[in-house]
């Protein structure tokens, strides 16, 4: 039996266990891929000052995001697909999410649906959207979020055109799979995987077919995403989506400082600093690069949250340590629900939060919520 220890043992299982179209789905970027390396590489540069005679036996890692107080500051991202990664994965993944005490966010592009996860669990979760040509399907999307008792809408802003990802081209990714030869003697290499997906009904986008308008057998998200993803999308759509919505909103994909205070004059109530895992633009910085200037930009007036290349408490704490109210993870998400389902949900979410707490303890602090950059290590 594997004993796992840390988020790369969840990683080497996720890729031995899922069919690898949706592994690289997860674990890959676009073009060059040099975001996607950027994004984990930057939290490596960071060295961090260690502490001693400190009394450290109580300490804390609660905290609180969006108004609520969760036991860590670490919510799981919106990913699409994850229902291909393991059997009825959205379901698993906000299950393990809740029991654990953080948010979730439901991809629009999820597998099962907004009524799926709502019916499957007890407490409100965060929805994700992405605002499309067909406004009427994305009004009745929003109105679906309300009903499903969604919290949080998280309005992604970074997906007008969607970028080129190498690996997903090449192998053809769809949802669910071709039937080719190659994809059928990889799927035989995984009969944990292809014993679950038989066993559910979930195997496409739940949020989508037999909702947007003319869609009763969606399969390729690309093909739907070029045609539905808005170019024109600007401020004035997200006023409009405030505007339908009426509760709380995150603005997600804040790169640029000038953004983020647009960001704050649209009424929104955080952002998320993310390049989108180095999925769009590949050649831009990492999300620890920019966040200092983003969290400069809004000057406390709004919450500040991160994602993109966490795999580690630790890098959780140097984000917090650097301006962010909160972190979210994506792909140590996926990692785990590849890995073992809902149990590897829950495993990683307990190494993040392990880390993340001894971690803290070893700068000298009890207290998430007081530890700032003082807490890195800067040569003379």
């Amino acid at each position: 039996m594997t004993v796992v220890t840390c988020i790369e043992d969840l990683r080497r299982l996720h890729q031995q266990r899922v069919p690898k179209m949706f592994y690289d789905y997860a674990e890959a970027g676009s073009w060059t891929e040099a975001t996607f390396r950027r994004n984990a590489e930057a939290f490596a540069e960071i060295l961090l000052r260690q502490r001693v005679a400190v009394d450290i036996s109580r300490r804390s890692i609660a905290a609180r995001m969006l108004g609520e107080q969760w036991r860590m500051p670490v919510g799981i991202a919106p990913t699409g697909l994850a229902g291909m990664q393991h059997a009825d994965g959205e379901i698993l993944g906000a299950q393990a999410a809740e029991n654990f005490g953080v948010p979730f966010v439901l991809s629009t592009m999820s597998i099962c649906s907004l009524e799926d996860v709502a019916a499957r669990t007890r407490k409100p979760f965060w929805f994700q959207l992405y605002v499309m040509r067909d406004r009427a399907f994305i009004e009745a999307l929003i109105e679906r979020a309300k009903k499903a008792g969604c919290s949080a809408l998280v309005l992604t802003l970074d997906l007008q055109v969607i970028g080129q990802r190498h690996k997903d081209v090449k192998n053809n990714m769809t949802a669910p799979p071709k039937l080719t030869l190659p994809n059928l003697i990889n799927m035989a290499t995984k009969p944990r995987w292809c014993l679950g997906m038989l066993q559910t009904p979930r195997r496409s986008f739940g949020n989508v077919v037999g909702h947007a308008k003319g869609v009763e057998n969606l399969t390729s998200l690309s093909a739907w995403s070029a045609e539905q993803l808005d170019p024109t999308l600007s401020w004035d759509d997200v006023a409009w989506v405030k505007s339908k919505w009426g509760g709380k909103l995150i603005l997600k994909g804040i790169m640029d400082s000038e953004d983020a205070k647009a960001a704050l004059d649209s009424g929104a109530d955080a952002v998320v600093v993310s390049n989108h895992g180095g999925r769009q633009l590949d050649g831009a910085p990492a999300s620890l690069d920019v966040l200092p200037q983003i969290v400069q930009a809004v000057d406390g007036q709004m919450e500040v949250y991160l994602d993109g290349g966490i795999r580690s408490g630790q890098d959780v704490l140097k984000a917090l340590a650097s301006g962010a109210d909160g972190t979210f993870i994506g792909k140590a998400f996926l990692n785990g629900l590849g890995a073992m389902g809902e149990a590897g949900v829950t495993r990683a979410l307990e190494i993040i939060a392990q880390e993340l707490d001894l971690t803290m303890a070893f700068c000298g602090h009890t207290d998430i919520n007081k530890v700032d950059s003082n807490i890195f290590w800067r040569r003379d």
